[in-house]
């Protein structure tokens, strides 16, 4: 099973990357996890919303293998706590054999298409966040996840 985290745009704080870097080496301990990071568009300032979001959409899909699991980090998403996220995380690896596939979004969200074609949206917060400290907030969770799955003493009731 395979875990991809696509991003839109560079982190470029050394703190957040410090942190992004420490819990992808621990999440790679339970699953095959990457982060692709899809380099910010340049656009001239009169470009639509419209036209960035279906030119990221673009860069995003070329990273879409044959078979996968779409999940969308997503504002309306669904919200969960870190045991129900566990649990989530545990029903897709058990009931799909799929790349799953998590995307962060560009300033703008999401392109139609892609709202479309996933299999679900998942909110980390009610609070809005800059994309870099999603990107950390995420793996962290996603590993936290596989600790309370692996029982281990990471998370405290």
């Amino acid at each position: 099973m395979k875990i991809s985290f696509i991003v839109v745009g560079k982190t470029n704080t050394v703190w957040l990357e410090s942190g992004i870097a420490e819990y992808l080496k621990r999440i790679k301990h339970y699953v095959n996890f990457e982060i692709i990071e899809i380099p910010d568009l340049k656009f001239k300032i009169s470009t639509s919303e419209l036209n960035i979001k279906k030119a990221e959409k673009a860069e995003i899909f070329k990273y879409f293998p044959k078979s996968y699991f779409l999940i969308l980090l997503d504002e309306k998403g669904r919200e969960f706590s870190s045991l129900s996220f566990a649990t989530y995380i545990e029903k897709i690896l058990t009931n799909s054999n799929k790349h799953i596939i998590f995307v962060a979004g560009g300033a703008y969200g999401f392109d139609d298409e892609l709202y479309n074609i996933c299999n679900d949206k998942v909110s980390l917060s009610q609070m809005t966040f800059s994309h870099q400290m999603i990107r950390l907030f995420f793996t962290e969770q996603l590993y936290r996840a596989f600790t309370i799955l692996k029982n281990e003493k990471y998370h405290h009731k």
